[in-house]
């Protein structure tokens, strides 16, 4: 009861108060004080609704011995949400925002908490803060005041709620934020201080040019050291350090200027540390270090410089560990990069030399989509114009078998469309009689034919393609396929149709072509010397057609 006497009687004196005496003041604000410190349930909604909110505001105008202590007990009263936009509608956030400017650290360390708490979780105060210039102030305290932890820390939070905002981007661009940020990081007391930076880093690191200022500034290397520096230890904080700073890590690799300076031709300290992860038995690291090789490949001279670095087996060692009861992510990682690495030509020549495609099979018997789709695309890649490859694998039956079953994926277009295109990639590369053979066997060539009525030209068009050479090489063991699927009138409506692709309709005439040519050998063979049959009659009205669509295409390609 005396404690609430003695905060009427504090709040009826200072509401009453005119000339803002300090020696008059002080012990009402110290009564304020010890109330707010008990944390006294109601006590902040009841000192912002007894009106002497605006006095505290002038108070703080006036920058008298009391500023520090008033600014604690507003920094202390903001606690509540409740008063928060009291504060606001009292001028509060215009009249601390110049005390930033100040040398006294205690008064810093209240007035930056003050205005945390007040603009906390209001995005017009947080814009109106930015406006204000407090950006530049919050890393110039940090970057005078390094070893002050409480009050790096309350600078930090903020930086951490306004990080979103493009504006503050922008500021933080001119001040040189990621040195403070790196020096920060190296010398965080705990794993809450690490993870304040973390976020701060990851938020500030979309902006492509922060996120090449990071790079130049060694915000990478730093975080390499700090995961080198957690790694085989179980703590849960620990932990979540090695996953936010490696998740980061991998997002720096997204631009590729700072990709490249974090690559160093192959002798950067991250990209070391990244080598050392695929090694690591820690499943996060493992993730981080697959994802940031398949960005490191992202152009040609890198990826030969990885593979002669001996990148490769590390990958594909990582593969095999999780092919059965593995971590789905990691296979889908571990996939994509070897993806990247197998695009230059060069490349794929060695790696097929070096067994790659026989230890990916393993994933055949994956039962998850993500890595189905991701291995299909990597053995596509692979026999992209590698003849001796696309052979081999086209007379794999276990293969075909496989691939067969993922052309009928109805539950994820994705594996179902990649698995038509390396049918008609193994086919177009080899352009092998025992390949349109096994394929045939397969029951491939139905899929092919659907395939070339997908909504996707690329798509139509290797399909196309594929079923053009099989025909030209083979025709005999692709007729019962094409009748039963009814090939011709499926070329006959890509023909006629008013908005197909030009360059479909030019594949169709190249499969049609085929067909013709193939027939006529038939014809002679057979001493046949004009077209009979429903088959031979189509394919000629075809022919027909196709001469009159082949002249307007050109014309309108022209």
């Amino acid at each position: 009861m005396a404690d609430v006497d003695s905060l009427t009687e504090a709040l009826n004196s200072i509401s009453v108060s005119t000339e803002l005496v300090e020696q008059e003041l002080k012990p009402h604000l110290d009564t304020l004080l010890a109330v707010l410190l008990e944390k006294k349930k109601g006590a902040a909604v009841e000192i912002a609704s007894s009106g002497i909110v605006p006095i505290l505001a002038q108070s703080l105008r006036k920058k008298s011995l009391l500023t520090n202590q008033v600014a604690l007990v507003v920094a202390e009263m903001a606690r509540e949400a409740a008063v928060r936009d009291t504060c606001i509608e009292a001028g509060l956030v215009k009249v601390l925002v110049p005390l930033l400017n100040s040398a006294d650290e205690e008064l810093l360390l209240h007035t930056g908490r003050a205005i945390g708490r007040i603009c906390f979780d209001n995005t017009a105060q947080q814009d109106q803060l930015v406006q204000s210039g407090v950006i530049p102030r919050l890393v110039a305290i940090m970057r005078e005041y390094p070893e002050n932890d409480p009050l790096v820390n309350v600078c930090l939070l903020a930086l951490c709620n306004l990080a979103d905002m493009d504006t503050a981007r922008e500021a933080l661009v001119e001040v040189g934020v990621a040195e403070v940020l790196t020096a920060q990081l190296k010398r965080a007391p705990d794993a809450e201080r690490r993870h304040i930076i973390l976020e701060v880093l990851g938020s500030l690191g979309e902006s492509d040019v922060l996120k090449l200022q990071f790079v130049e500034s060694g915000v990478p290397k730093a975080l390499s050291e700090m995961i080198r520096g957690l790694q085989g230890g179980s703590d849960p904080h620990d932990l979540c350090s090695i996953k936010i700073g490696s998740n980061l890590i991998v997002s720096l690799l997204l631009g590729d200027e700072s990709m490249q300076k974090c690559f160093g031709e192959g002798t950067g300290v991250v990209y070391q540390d990244v080598l050392s992860w695929l090694q690591s038995s820690n499943t996060q690291l493992q993730l981080s270090g697959a994802l940031a090789i398949a960005n490191f490949a992202r152009n040609d001279s890198n990826c030969v410089k990885m593979l002669e670095l001996g990148v490769v087996p590390h990958i594909l060692t990582l593969l095999e560990q999780h092919v059965d009861e593995g971590d789905v992510s990691v296979q889908h990682a571990g996939l994509s990069a070897l993806r990247n690495l197998a695009i230059p030509a060069t490349n794929k020549v060695r790696m097929l030399k070096d067994g790659v495609t026989e230890r990916i099979r393993t994933l055949l018997r994956s039962d998850m989509p993500p890595v189905q789709f991701k291995l299909l695309g990597t053995l596509r890649m692979m026999v992209d114009g590698q003849e001796e490859a696309a052979t081999v694998l086209g007379k794999d039956e276990v293969l075909l078998a496989r691939v067969m079953e993922w052309c009928e994926a109805r539950d994820h277009a994705g594996v179902r469309g990649e698995a038509n295109r390396l049918l008609a990639a193994l086919i177009r590369h080899s352009r092998a009689p025992e390949v349109i053979n096994a394929v045939t066997k397969a029951d491939g060539v139905r899929h092919l034919i659907s395939m070339a009525t997908s909504e996707h030209v690329i798509m139509q068009n290797e399909a196309l393609v594929a079923l053009a050479i099989a025909s030209a090489i083979d025709i005999d063991s692709m007729q019962e396929s094409f009748q039963e699927a009814e090939l011709l009138p499926t070329l006959q409506k890509m023909l006629e149709d008013p908005v197909g692709a030009v360059e479909v309709k030019f594949s169709a005439l190249g499969l049609i072509c085929s067909l013709a040519s193939s027939s006529r050998c038939d014809e002679g063979r057979n001493g046949i010397s004009k077209p009979e049959g429903d088959a031979h009659q189509a394919l000629w009205s075809l022919q027909h057609q196709a001469s009159h669509t082949g002249r307007h295409s050109a014309g309108h390609a022209l």
